[in-house]
């Protein structure tokens, strides 16, 4: 697979940045033997930021002659390779066994160069990572945990020192923040989520999103009825969590409340179609997020950085049981009528009249007028419509038109998904305020608020993503990647690894609370950890990409599952709100449900499928357990009314 030539120039020019911070280049000009001999030429040593102890490492002197014999001494021990083309010796397994200063020496025919290295214990290495789950688990807060995350990483490429300590502050804002700015494909994905966010504010501004779920519910007479309404609403809009649980909340509680459906019923339905259609649906606010971390993850491994990062998130899709089994297990409840737990007691409650939790507490009012339709309006479907078709029909011909091959597959392998991405958001922005200020629903002024109301609520995701991108960046200067690799590579299970990242994710955003946060914090690490077992176990080649594709998939599915559990997480709180159902009713209610449906995932569908078991056979046993649990131990409210 190849890579667009901008992308790789951007993903040079980010390394560059980094490896000016973290690696010591000396040169020595041997200018006495130039004068004798042609071949003595100025040598450079380029080593890494820091070395690792134990942990093998890669050394390159350069501006050798082609072909010419290189040898290179580190701490003692000497090592010899040839020079290739470029005049380039790459020596990529030598290890130092001790923490302190190593010195490296270079030779070259009649030139040599020498530098000194510092050593520190492998185990630091993994610190800003493990710092960063430890505060966000401690604090329940993603923002401080990647900052302080960051700036212990950026100390350590300086020293742990107070001058150290002074300098990696200065450096995680001025070099990797900054940094991780700079890159024209991590812009592309700011700017993509910003404007799907702000077409969403104008069609949701202008009636157009209230005006689809209205003529869904419309059709609902009976209590099932109304329940797969609802899942129908949650499926179509699938573009953005925020928007599916507030418009649909709001929108159907009235229905709900007149088919004495439970608050409790309605906030699951919201919850559970909310985040699973958008983390797996192809265009959605968390797509870019999503492809941006598997993109820099993939970018740290030799021979994966040309990989589509687009490509290898749709190859993950199968692998994403949580979200596909939480989807299904929804429409099963609504659709039998069946339930049991504290859920069933709530159905039973409302039967009889009481759709509120006995508990219910006042609820907040919604911030800001663009989440819902401006008053004395015409609620018209097809201005919602109509820019999400021209959205999906632009992506699609976009990504098309600038790929390159015969088969579909080998276009979309070697198309240039960024790009694609920019034009299809931007031309859906402005189809949607045409169709808004035409139709004189909103005026310029107006349809801007509303655009900016909606670009607003990516805001914080973004600024959660650029950390993200800076504590990868550092992790990759300290070869995070590869003592995890000399660690746990030869014992790990290779089978097990996407199984162990559900878990890590699903633990992480259960105690976090964010789903957007755990991404950020497991996918650099998942992503490399599981290739380097795969090369180790010599199935780093197609037969094996399934445990990658699975990991990764797990990453994000787990981050949902837990956020889902959680009591504290933004959806379940906003769930809560929108269907205005007591809060810890809301948990309490859909917990049993959330855990069922993990259970099933993890052990019918992630680990078989570790084990090369076909993922759509485990999607098929997954669902038929499911339907089989709720048979067993569910019951219809309506027999207990």
């Amino acid at each position: 697979m190849r890579f667009d030539n901008q992308r790789r120039n951007n993903n040079i020019n980010t390394r560059k940045l980094v490896s000016k911070q973290r690696s010591i280049i000396v040169s020595v000009a041997g200018v006495l033997a130039a004068a004798f001999s042609f071949s003595a030429n100025a040598i450079e040593i380029e080593t890494p930021a820091v070395a690792l102890t134990g942990v093998p490492m890669t050394y390159t002197v350069s501006a050798a002659m082609p072909g010419e014999s290189v040898s290179i001494t580190v701490d003692g021990e000497s090592y010899n390779a040839s020079a290739d083309e470029n005049g380039q010796a790459e020596f990529s397994d030598v290890a130092i066994g001790a923490a302190g200063e190593a010195s490296v020496t270079a030779s070259a025919g009649g030139a040599s160069a020498s530098v000194n290295v510092r050593v520190i214990p492998g185990w630091v290495s993994v610190l800003p990572a493990v710092m960063a789950i430890a505060i966000a688990l401690t604090l329940r807060n993603v923002i401080p945990a990647l900052v302080l995350g960051l700036w212990l990483g950026a100390t350590a490429l300086q020293s742990f020192t107070m001058k150290g300590a002074g300098l990696g502050l200065l450096d995680s804002f001025q070099v990797f923040v900054r940094g991780a700015l700079a890159d024209s494909d991590r812009a592309s994905i700011v700017l993509f989520t910003m404007m799907i966010g702000g077409m969403v504010g104008i069609i949701t501004r202008n009636g157009g999103m209230a005006s689809i779920v209205l003529a869904i519910v419309s059709k609902a007479k009976t209590a099932i009825g109304g329940q797969v309404a609802v899942w129908l609403m949650g499926m179509m809009i699938f573009f953005d969590d925020y928007s599916n649980t507030l418009v649909v909340g709001n929108t159907a509680r009235s229905l709900t409340d007149h088919l004495k459906i439970s608050r409790e019923k309605l906030a699951y339905i919201v919850d559970s179609t909310a985040a699973p259609v958008a983390c797996i649906a192809l265009i959605t606010t968390w797509i870019g997020y999503q492809i941006g971390l598997i993109d820099q993850a993939l970018g740290t491994i030799d021979g994966l950085a040309d990989l589509q990062a687009y490509s290898v998130f749709i190859h993950s899709i199968p692998f994403s049981f949580y979200p596909i089994l939480a989807i299904t297990f929804v429409l099963l409840v609504s659709s039998t009528g069946l339930d049991f737990g504290p859920m069933y007691k709530a159905e039973v409650r409302a039967r009889n009249g009481k759709v509120k939790p006995e508990m219910t507490e006042a609820l907040p009012a919604l911030e800001g007028e663009e989440l819902s339709p401006k008053d004395n309006i015409p609620l018209r479907a097809f201005n919602a419509f109509i820019p999400i078709i021209v959205l999906i029909v632009a992506l699609g011909a976009s990504l098309i038109i600038l790929g390159e091959g015969e088969t579909l597959t080998q276009i979309l392998e070697t198309t240039e998904p960024y790009k694609a991405m920019m034009y299809s958001s931007f031309v859906g922005v402005l189809v949607a305020a045409a169709l808004t200020i035409g139709q004189g629903i909103l005026s310029v002024h107006e349809t801007i608020d509303a655009w900016y109301g909606g670009l607003r609520a990516t805001l914080f995701g973004m600024i959660i993503l650029v950390l993200a991108w800076s504590l990868s960046d550092v992790t990759a200067a300290l070869n995070t990647a590869s003592f995890l690799v000399t660690l746990l590579a030869g014992s790990l299970p290779v089978a097990l690894i996407p199984a162990i990242a559900f878990v890590l994710a699903a633990i992480t955003a259960f105690t976090t609370g964010t789903s957007w946060g755990t991404m950020a914090i497991l996918m650099p690490l998942i992503i490399p950890l599981s290739w380097a077992v795969m090369v180790v176990h010599g199935i780093a080649d197609p037969s094996g990409m399934h445990i990658m594709y699975s990991a990764i998939a797990c990453v994000l599915a787990g981050a949902v599952w837990g956020d889902h559990c959680s009591p504290i997480s933004d959806t379940t709180v906003l769930s809560s709100i929108a269907s205005g159902c007591n809060h810890i009713e809301h948990v309490r209610t859909q917990l049993p449900y959330a855990l069922l449906v993990g259970g099933a995932s993890l052990f019918i569908g992630t680990i078989p499928a570790g084990y090369g078991l076909p993922p759509w056979i485990s999607l098929l046993a997954g669902v038929a357990v499911l339907y089989a649990v709720l048979k067993t131990f569910g019951r219809r409210a309506e027999a207990q009314a």
